[in-house]
């Protein structure tokens, strides 16, 4: 196994949509799935996105409810540039409908951020030609990507006729209504070059969606005039090339996106003799160097829990750079479609610590940063729903601070995400000894977020607790349940935390100022404290532990072992119903709770807790494993660990959950690096410092891992 290349020989027409979305790019700003640059008539999803570029696609529903999302943001397939249209003596180049496909070869090369393809193929008109293709998205110049296509005849002299194109005619495979979402507003070409200008329709993004043409035989330039193949949406330039038996053509394409934030694309200066391509690259594995000098993560003794490990952090570097405030990290990133590529709360749950240990203070920030200039749609979306006084709901999906969620008890339960935003605040602040985030901005965030879950809490009576009803946790094979375990102990923990900053920093001249503004008072500070205090927590005494939620005992407790493999997973075989009526839980919740706010219970607690609920959880969100490996290493219990570990790292590499053809699941890709730094080297932070309790895999001979505190590289190493 190479453990910095993922590479996968023999063509699947079956496996094509999978490949096209394990050996995706990305710049952070920009990404693609690595489909075929030929025409290919098979099964296929075409994809390339742009960071921040969406369309408000009307909600599809059956049963309109009050305050429910008007729309679900989707982040739009853009203009592709990418294309090829390639005859061989007349014949077009189809793998879909070759005779034979013969030494079919794909290599993601992750050390040095590019992506080749080659293979033989017999065509139709037994016509054999060798193809080698080898494209990347360039971190140096964000708007830039560039492809180097080689045809190489093998039977006879060939007239090869290429026509390399731009395509604004594409829509998304999801869309709600059939639509497209782009209109076209100019198309044209000067010599080798051509563009595209589109804008979305009703958000008004403006794109410019550029090629140009570098063609090759040998090492010979081609000065061709190409024929122009111009149509409302599309525009092709036509080149015929004659080139003889076991003679190398090349077209060199460069092309990618222009946007207002982006300005231009500044091509480098380079050598006539090194080329542009060359050149690019040359920056291209230079830019890559330098990312893996600081995040690379090195294991000893195991070859494919270290690829799992550097695939995740490549394509965590590919989906977000951190160089642009207004982007986050969706969990597809821009590997497909699903999720709609927005904003959710696995950004602060789950990739928070990998920016902010791999990247530095500044890139987290951004994150943090990211949901305060959302606040004020944060509070709308709350006054949507019935609170009043700046309290603030965070959406469960977004793009821009609204919420686009489109399943009710996801948009009006799931109420959780709340929490993650306020522990991001808690934990960047402890990670980063940074203050003055929290004393200028979080404590508006807070303090909104408090107020929130002071008017969700309601008295009961009978209880003479405060309760939290009809929520939806973590676990989504759970609905509209009352008192959900996690919910109300991270509400619990939001209102503390919240009375905690303004009593420390309210002598602060900002703080004291924003305090002020919002009007929070002692009365108000003194009500959040009674309701934290006096919050209902479902418990067991006979068995010692937290429930789930009210009701959780009254399932039929029979463990994963019982589900007949056959049926696994269920959420593709079994009806909605049946699943929310079993005990079986999609993905930590109680635990999650344990994972954010261990010093609050002991080891024994955990233990306790884990051998529950972890016989119980299906582990069908790929959030999952991850959390229950990290505490499965706290608890000593290696193998346990390491497998669920393997689950994280290789979900998507092995297919788990048989839907990687729908993209990558790139949030749950940090809760690998959690996995290990967190779980296997135990890293905690104490007193303001650093400190480990490594539980290496019985296997693994050292485990080594760079990460930056407070400004400082500090490098690891373990052995066993």
């Amino acid at each position: 196994m190479n453990t910095w290349n993922i590479i996968v020989e023999g063509f699947d027409k079956a496996e094509v949509t999978k490949h096209e979305s394990i050996f995706s790019l990305g710049n952070g700003a920009m990404g693609m799935r690595a489909n075929f640059e030929e025409d290919y008539s098979g099964n296929t999803l075409q994809g390339s996105y742009i960071g921040g570029v969406y369309y408000p696609d009307k909600t599809r529903v059956g049963w309109w409810k009050n305050g429910y999302p008007e729309y679900f943001a989707k982040v739009l397939n853009a203009p592709s540039w990418i294309g090829l249209h390639i005859k061989i003596n007349g014949e077009l180049l189809d793998l879909n409908t070759c005779i034979e496909v013969k030494d079919f070869r794909r290599q993601l090369n992750m050390k040095e951020g590019w992506y080749e393809r080659s293979f033989r193929a017999v065509l139709p008109n037994y016509q054999e030609v060798e193809v080698k293709a080898l494209r990347f998205l360039s971190l140096y110049c964000d708007e830039l990507g560039a492809l180097r296509y080689q045809i190489t005849p093998l039977t006879t002299d060939a007239t090869i006729e290429i026509e390399s194109y731009l395509d604004s005619g594409i829509k998304n495979n999801d869309a709600n209504w059939d639509e497209h979402f782009w209109d076209t507003l100019s198309v044209a070409s000067t010599e080798n070059s051509a563009q595209i200008v589109a804008e979305t329709k009703k958000t008004g993004f403006r794109v410019q969606t550029f090629m140009r043409n570098d063609l090759f035989v040998g090492k010979e330039a081609l000065a061709i005039k190409p024929k122009e193949h111009r149509k409302e949406n599309y525009i092709g330039l036509q080149y015929e090339v004659r080139v003889k038996k076991h003679q190398r053509f090349c077209i060199e394409k460069y092309g990618g996106y222009l946007t207002k934030k982006s300005g231009g694309a500044e091509f480098p200066a380079f050598d006539e003799k090194e080329g542009l391509f060359n050149t690019l690259l040359d920056y291209q594995k230079k830019c890559w160097a330098a990312i893996w000098e600081t995040s690379d993560i090195v294991i000893e003794g195991d070859e494919a829990a270290q690829q799992g490990i550097r695939f995740n952090i490549f394509q965590l570097n590919q989906t977000y750079s951190g160089k642009y405030a207004n982007l986050n990290i969706g969990p597809k990133g821009f590997t497909g479609e699903k999720y709609g590529g927005s904003t959710y709360w696995d950004t602060e749950a789950y990739c928070l610590p990998f920016y902010m240990a791999t990247k530095g203070a500044n890139v987290a920030r951004n994150l943090l940063m990211y949901r305060y200039n959302q606040l004020p749609e944060a509070i709308a979306n709350a006054k949507k729903l019935g609170f009043t006084g700046g309290a603030a709901l965070y959406p469960m999906v977004t793009m821009n601070g609204e919420e686009c969620h489109n399943e009710w008890e996801i948009t009006f339960e799931e109420i959780h995400r709340n929490g993650a935003i306020a522990f991001a605040i808690y934990n960047y602040t402890r990670y980063t000894g940074d203050e003055e985030y929290v004393k200028n901005y979080g404590v508006k965030v807070l303090v909104a977020i408090a107020r929130f879950w002071a008017q969700r809490a309601s008295f009961s009576a009978d209880k003479k607790k405060y309760v939290i009803l009809g929520v939806t946790g973590p676990n989504e094979y759970e609905n509209n349940v009352n008192n959900n375990f996690y919910t109300n102990f991270i509400a619990i923990w939001c209102l503390r935390y919240a009375s905690e900053i303004m009593l420390k920093y309210e002598a602060e001249e900002a703080t004291g100022r924003i305090i002020k503004e919002l009007e929070v008072g002692a009365d108000e500070i003194e009500s959040w404290g009674d309701i934290a205090k006096n919050m209902y927590l479902p418990y067991d005494k006979e068995r010692g532990i937290f429930l789930q939620q009210d009701g959780f005992l009254d399932k039929e407790l029979k463990p994963v072992g019982c589900i007949d493999a056959a049926e696994r997973p269920i959420n593709q075989h079994w009806s909605w119903d049946r699943i929310l009526r079993s005990v079986y839980i999609k993905q930590a919740d109680t635990l999650q709770g344990f994972y954010f706010f261990e010093d609050h219970f002991s080891k024994e607690e955990l233990q306790k807790h884990y051998e529950f609920y972890e016989p119980f959880t299906v582990h069908e969100s790929s959030l999952s494993p991850c959390v229950h490996s990290v505490l499965a290493s706290a608890l000593g219990k290696r193998e346990e660990a390491y497998q669920l570990y393997l689950r994280t790292a290789r979900l998507d590499l092995d297919d788990y959950n048989k839907e990687v053809h729908e993209g990558l699941h790139i949030t749950s890709m940090a809760g690998t690096w959690l996995s290990i730094v967190e779980g296997f080297a135990g890293m905690r932070v104490k007193n303001g410092e650093l400190v480990f309790n490594p539980h290496l895999p019985k296997h693994w001979k050292s485990l080594s891992f760079k990460v930056d505190f407070r400004g400082d590289i500090r490098s690891y190493t373990f052995t066993n």
